[in-house]
C-alpha cells in the first residue's frame, strides 16, 4: 500500500507539473503573438517613415535635376511610391488578421526562431540602407566642397587672367615707348656722324660742342642697352605669364573632369542604393508572407493540440482527486514509518560510534606498538636517532605576516610537523616532534633511558642543532629555575648511581671545553686561552682524547652547579640582530662515569658528551662584522664538514672526512658507530625563518637516515681473587657450572695460565653482551 501511494503521490506530482508547463507555455504562446503584433505594428510605422522619406527625396531630386532624367526618376519614385504604399495596406490588413487571431491560444511555435531570425535580417537591411543613405549625404557633401573649390579657382583664374591682361598691357606701352626711343636714337646718330664729318676743321668751339655731343650720344647708348634689357625681361615674364595661364587652363578641366566624374559616381550609387533597397524590400516581405503562413499553420495545429488536451485533463483531475483522497490518510502512515526508521537510525549510529571508539583505541595500541618497535629496530641498527624542538614566537620575532606560525603539527602522529614554505606545505618525519608548549621535563623524559646507558658503559652522546635564536642551548643547559638537559643528565646519574651503591662504585668525572674559531679551549681549567689538540688514546683502542683537559669530580648537585657557572662564564656569547645573546662557539660537556662490581670485578666505562652547536647564520640577516663575520665563518665552515660527514656515512663511503674540522673530530667516537648519538634540531616557527627552519630539517631527515650499526659496551674484567668469583661470573653470563667432581677424585685448583685464558674468553664474551 506505501509503495503504491508513493507512486501515485509522484505520478501526481508528474501531472501538476505537466499542467504548470502547458500554462507557461500558453502565456509564452500569447506573450509572443502580442510581441509579434507590436513588431509588425514597428514595421508599418517604418514603412510610413520611409515613405515620407521617399516624398522628401523625390523633392529634392526634382529641385537638383532638371530635364528628361529628372521626369524619369520621378515616375520611377512614384510607381516605388505606389507599390510600397500598396505593401504597407498587405501589411495592415495581416496586422488586423493578426490581432483577431490573438484571442486564440497557441503553443509550441516552431517558426518563431525562424520569424525573430528574419526581423533581425530585415533590421539588418534598414540598418544597411540606414548607412547608404548617409554615404549619399557624405557624397553630397563631398560634391559641394568639390563644387565650392571649382568657383574658388575660377575666381582665382579670373583675377590672374585680369592681372596677367595689365601686365600685357603695361609692357605693351613700355615696349611702344621703348621701340619709339630707339627710332629717335637711331634718326639722331647719323646728325652726330655728319657733324662730325663737317666740324673736323672748324674752330675750338666746334670741337668743344663736338664732345659734348659725343659724350650725350655715349649716354644714349648706354640708355639704349637698357631699354634693350628691360625688353628682354619683360618678354620673359610674358612668356612665364602664357605657361601658367596654360596650367590653370589645364587644371581647371581637370577639375571639370573630376567634377562630372563625382556626379556620374554619385547617381550610379544612388542607383545601385535604390536597388538593393527594393530588392531587400521584396525579399523581407516574401518572407514575412512565407512566416504569417508558417505561424497560421502552428496556430491551427495548437488548436488541435487543446482540443486533444481537454479529455487528457479531465482525467488527471480525476486522478488528482483520487490520490488527495489517499494523501488524507497518508500522514499517520508515515508518522508509524518515520518512529521506526528513526529507531533503527538510532541504533545503527550507536553501533558505528562503539565501533569507532575501538578502532581509535586499536589505532592508537597499534602505533605505540609500532613506534616501540621502530625504536627497537633503530636501536639495532645503531641509526641516528633525531628529535625535533619547535620553539614558541617570541616579541623578538616582531609583529606582521613574518611573525606568523608556519610550522604545524599531526594530531594523529607525534613524529611528523609540516612546514609551509612559499604557499607550499612540506611534512618531515622524525622520531619525536616536541610542539612549542613542551616542557624541560618532557623533553628530558625521552632522552634519559640514552643517560642512564652511560651507566652500563655505553658511549652516549647528544647534540643540539639549528640555526641561531632556536632555543639550543635553553635546550641543553636551561635557566636556574627550569634546568635542560645538561643539569637533569647529571641529576638522574647520581640518582641510578646512589640506587647502585650497594654492588657498585661509580666514579663521575666532568669536563668542559668549546670550539671557538677552530680552536679547541679548556672551559674549566686555568688558562682558557690555551689551545689544545685532539689525540689517538696510546692504549691502542682507537679511541681520542684531550691531553690537558680539565677534568672535574663532582659528586653532589651542588658540584654540579658550580662547573657549570664556571664553565658558562668563560664561553663566548656576543649579540647579533639575530640574537641578544648568540653562542659564538661549540659548547662541548663531556661526562665520564666509571663503575666497578665488587662482587665480580667488572669494570665499565661510559662516556656521555652534551653538545651545544653554535647556530648557523646568514651574514646579511645577522649583520655580522670584524671579529663576528670571522666567528660566523668558522662557525658555518665547522657546521658544513658536519654536513660532509654526515653525506658520507649516508652514502656509505669508504673514507669519511672528520678531520676536516676540529668539531667533526672531536665527534669521530659518537658518529663512527661507538656510541648512541641523538639530534636535537631545533627550530623556529616564524615566517621569516621559514628558508633556515627547511634546511635544518632537510638535515635532520639526511642524519636520521644513517646508520652507525650495533654499539658495543666498554667493559673489562680485573684480577679474581678466587675461583669462587669467576664461577659465580661464568653464572651471571649463562654458563652453567661444570658438574661437581667425584668424592673419591682429587680436583686440583686452576694453574694462572689457565685462568688467565678463561679470563680472557669471558671478557670476549662480556664485549659482544650489550
Amino acid at each position: 500500500v506505501m509503495a503504491s501511494m508513493a507512486h501515485l503521490q509522484k505520478e501526481k506530482l508528474r501531472l501538476q507539473e505537466e499542467l504548470l508547463e502547458l500554462q507557461e507555455k500558453l502565456a509564452a504562446q500569447e506573450n509572443n503573438e502580442l510581441s509579434l503584433s507590436l513588431q509588425l505594428q514597428g514595421q508599418v510605422e517604418t514603412l510610413k517613415a520611409k515613405l515620407l522619406e521617399q516624398a522628401q527625396e523625390i523633392s529634392r531630386l526634382r529641385s537638383e535635376l532638371g530635364g528628361t532624367d529628372a521626369e524619369k526618376h520621378r515616375d520611377l519614385l512614384a510607381a516605388e511610391n505606389e507599390r510600397l504604399r500598396q505593401e504597407m495596406k498587405a501589411l495592415e490588413g495581416e496586422l488586423r488578421e493578426l490581432q483577431r487571431q490573438q484571442q486564440a491560444p497557441c503553443r509550441d511555435c516552431p517558426h518563431l526562431q525562424e520569424n525573430a531570425e528574419l526581423q533581425e535580417q530585415l533590421s539588418q537591411l534598414q540598418r544597411e540602407a540606414e548607412e547608404a543613405r548617409a554615404k549619399l549625404v557624405e557624397l553630397d557633401l563631398e560634391v559641394q566642397q568639390k563644387t565650392n573649390r571649382l568657383a574658388e579657382v575660377e575666381l582665382r583664374l579670373k583675377d590672374s587672367l585680369a592681372e596677367r591682361a595689365e601686365e600685357e598691357e603695361r609692357l605693351s606701352r613700355r615696349l611702344r615707348d621703348s621701340q619709339e626711343t630707339i627710332a629717335s636714337l637711331k634718326s639722331q646718330p647719323q646728325q652726330i656722324k655728319y657733324i662730325i664729318k663737317t666740324v673736323e676743321v672748324e674752330s675750338a668751339k666746334v670741337k668743344q660742342a663736338l664732345c659734348e655731343t659725343q659724350s650725350r650720344n655715349q649716354y644714349l647708348q648706354e640708355q639704349v642697352g637698357m631699354q634693350k634689357q628691360v625688353l628682354k625681361e619683360m618678354e620673359q615674364q610674358l612668356q612665364n605669364s602664357q605657361k601658367t595661364e596654360a596650367q590653370l587652363r589645364a587644371q581647371i578641366m581637370m577639375y571639370e573632369a573630376e567634377l562630372e566624374r563625382a556626379h556620374g559616381q554619385m547617381l550610379e550609387e544612388m542607383q545601385a542604393m535604390e536597388e538593393e533597397k527594393n530588392h531587400a524590400i521584396e525579399e523581407a516581405f516574401s518572407r514575412a508572407q512565407v512566416e504569417m503562413k508558417a505561424v497560421h499553420e502552428n496556430l491551427a495545429g495548437v488548436r488541435t493540440n487543446l482540443l486533444t488536451l481537454q479529455p487528457a485533463l479531465r482525467t488527471l483531475t480525476h486522478d488528482y482527486n483520487s490520490l488527495k483522497r489517499q494523501v488524507r490518510d497518508f500522514p499517520l502512515l508515515l508518522q508509524e514509518t518515520l518512529r521506526s526508521a528513526r529507531a533503527e537510525i538510532s541504533q545503527a549510529i550507536e553501533e558505528v560510534h562503539s565501533t569507532n571508539r575501538e578502532l581509535l583505541r586499536k589505532y592508537r595500541r597499534e602505533l605505540q606498538l609500532r613506534k616501540k618497535c621502530h625504536n627497537e629496530l633503530v636501536r639495532l641498527k645503531g641509526n641516528i636517532r633525531v628529535f625535533g624542538r619547535v620553539r614558541p614566537i617570541t616579541k623578538e620575532d616582531g609583529d606582521g605576516p613574518e611573525a606568523a606560525n608556519a610550522v604545524t603539527f599531526d594530531a594523529d602522529d607525534d613524529a611528523v610537523l609540516h612546514l609551509l614554505h612559499k604557499g607550499k606545505q612540506v611534512s618531515f618525519e622524525l622520531d619525536k616532534v616536541f610542539p612549542p608548549q613542551a616542557s624541560q621535563e618532557e623533553v628530558f623524559q625521552e632522552v634519559q633511558a640514552l643517560v642512564t646507558s652511560c651507566i652500563d658503559g655505553y658511549n652516549v652522546c647528544i647534540f643540539a642543532y639549528g640555526q641561531t635564536g632556536a632555543g639550543k642551548t635553553y635546550t641543553m643547559e636551561g635557566t636556574a629555575a627550569n634546568p635542560g638537559i645538561n643539569q637533569r643528565a647529571l641529576q638522574l646519574l647520581f640518582s641510578e648511581v646512589r640506587g647502585k651503591a650497594a654492588d657498585w662504585d661509580y666514579t663521575i668525572t666532568v669536563s668542559a671545553a668549546e670550539i671557538y674559531n677552530e680552536a679547541l679551549r679548556d672551559l674549566l681549567g686555568k688558562e682558557p686561552q690555551e689551545k689544545l689538540e685532539i689525540k689517538l688514546c696510546p692504549d691502542g683502542s682507537g679511541q681520542l682524547y684531550v691531553p690537558g683537559l680539565t677534568e672535574f669530580r663532582v659528586q653532589s648537585v651542588e658540584d654540579i652547579n658550580k662547573v657549570f657557572e664556571f664553565g658558562h662564564i668563560k664561553r663566548v656569547t656576543e649579540c647579533t640582530n639575530l640574537n641578544e645573546h648568540s653562542s659564538r662557539s661549540h659548547a662541548l660537556l663531556i661526562v665520564t662515569v666509571r663503575g666497578l662490581d665488587r662482587s665480580t670485578g667488572l669494570r665499565t666505562t661510559g662516556k656521555l658528551n652534551l653538545v651545544d652547536l653554535a647556530g648557523s647564520e646568514r651574514v646579511g640577516r645577522s649583520g655580522a662584522e670584524g671579529s663576528r663575520l670571522r666567528e660566523a665563518q668558522h662557525i658555518n665552515k665547522s657546521l658544513s664538514a658536519l654536513g660532509d660527514v654526515i653525506y658520507a656515512l649516508r652514502s656509505r663511503q669508504g673514507h669519511v672526512p672528520f678531520r676536516n674540522s676540529k668539531l667533526t673530530y672531536l665527534l669521530q667516537d659518537s658518529l663512527s658507530g661507538d656510541s648512541k648519538t641523538l639530534m636535537m634540531v631545533q627550530v623556529s616557527p616564524a615566517e621569516k625563518n621559514t628558508s633556515e627552519t627547511l634546511c635544518s630539517l632537510k638535515f635532520a631527515e639526511r642524519v636520521r637516515s644513517v646508520e652507525l650499526g650495533p654499539v658495543s659496551r666498554k667493559a673489562e674484567l680485573g684480577s679474581w681473587p678466587s675461583q669462587e668469583h669467576l664461577e659465580v661470573l661464568k653464572t651471571l653470563l649463562g654458563d652453567s657450572p661444570g658438574p661437581a667432581a667425584p668424592p673419591g677424585r682429587g680436583h686440583a685448583s686452576p694453574s694462572p695460565g689457565q685462568l688467565s685464558s678463561r679470563s680472557a674468553s669471558i671478557r670476549r664474551k662480556l664485549q659482544t653482551s650489550g
